[in-house]
């Protein structure tokens, strides 16, 4: 029997925590080994590169990188093309435009054999858009490449998933969603801004990625919905906040609401108004600080007015919705009459009210 390898490209906000995860629960998860890339050889990366091989993860890096590495007292255990090779499915976690530089430059070449791969939400057109407990039920063996959506479009999908779709049926007149973001994350130096920044509506249609992107993953459902984002960047660096409004077609009250939202076991429900004392929690009880729920619902924000429209604020668990969305899918290569019972050794990590 192959052995069953998961290889990890990239170390950043999301690659990192994952590479943890997967080590720490390998056996849980019936994984045999767990490798990963990293592109440069950084010396202040050299704490973060020993912590992740202390947890199990076999070192790789580019062959002309090799004595970089070296000179740095990491010792490689694989160069590139051998570890993408050798895996069983390769989770790519890089910037904006390298997941598809990948797959056209490595993925194409080593897809024999019914290997998987999956690359992050900045990579649309990847694969096929997925999100944990929204659209699984889609999943094929044709699905080779998947695109594990952001974690702003998770928390949008989840939020109308959940209030404006009974089982598949439609009873959404209108979302109409605001997402502002943290300027970076705590783990990045750069790219921080001195005031708020409002976006650009890239698709006359849709207006940012978040709506377009959730609107083709709930095609993948065949469901046709009516969405429209806008976004806007505050100088945080702790967790984004997504404000919504779904008009819906069956009149409904807040009870009604409330409820649903509550029987979600992937919604997390608060009653904190800021997104530091939700982060604070997330750093002490998550792991690597991630909250893996899809959404955090701030409760008394919610409000349906006129019967039909629901308006609410929630906080994205920076990353974490990600994070279990690329371990589901890659569990769901490995096994896939059984991941659904492997992944719930998180459970730990969902919290019904922070």
């Amino acid at each position: 029997m192959d052995r069953k390898i998961i290889h990890v490209v990239g170390t950043g906000t999301i690659g990192e925590p994952l590479i943890g995860l997967l080590c720490d629960f390998q056996d849980q998860l019936g994984i045999d080994e767990i490798t990963f890339h990293k592109y440069s050889a950084l010396n202040s990366d050299h704490s973060k590169v020993v912590g992740l091989i202390k947890r199990g993860g076999r070192l790789c890096v580019d062959s002309n990188k090799v004595d970089d590495f070296k000179a740095l007292d990491l010792d490689p255990d694989f160069e590139t093309e051998e570890a993408i090779k050798r895996a069983t499915v390769v989770i790519d976690c890089t910037p904006r435009g390298i997941g598809h530089k990948n797959k056209e430059k490595y993925y194409h070449k080593f897809m024999k054999g019914g290997k998987g791969f999956l690359a992050q939400g900045s990579e649309s057109g990847f694969g096929k858009k997925y999100a944990r407990k929204i659209n699984d039920a889609t999943l094929n063996s044709d699905d080779q490449f998947i695109q594990i959506v952001s974690c702003n479009t998770h928390n949008l999908c989840c939020i109308t998933h959940t209030l404006a779709l009974d089982g598949d049926h439609d009873n959404l007149e209108e979302g109409r969603f605001v997402c502002i973001r943290r300027a970076n994350d705590i783990s990045q130096s750069g790219s921080f801004i001195p005031s708020p920044q409002v976006g650009s509506h890239g698709s006359p249609k849709y207006g940012t990625h978040h709506a377009e992107d959730a609107a083709g993953l709930f095609h993948t459902m065949d469901i046709d919905l009516n969405l429209f984002s806008s976004a806007v960047k505050v100088n945080s660096q702790y967790m984004h906040v997504l404000w919504f409004t779904l008009r819906v077609k069956e009149p409904t009250t807040l009870a009604a609401v409330l409820e649903k939202l509550y029987a979600n076991p992937y919604v997390a429900m608060t009653e904190k108004d800021m997104t530091s004392t939700v982060f604070s929690f997330g750093r002490d009880q998550g792991h690597y600080g991630r909250i893996l729920n899809q959404t955090v619902v701030i409760e008394q924000t919610l409000n349906v007015r006129n019967d039909h429209e629901i308006t609410g604020f929630c906080f994205t668990p920076q990353d974490g919705n990600s994070i279990l969305s690329s371990v589901a899918a890659a569990e769901w290569f490995l096994y896939p009459h059984s991941y659904e019972d492997k992944i719930q050794c998180f459970s730990e990590f969902f919290f019904d009210h922070i």
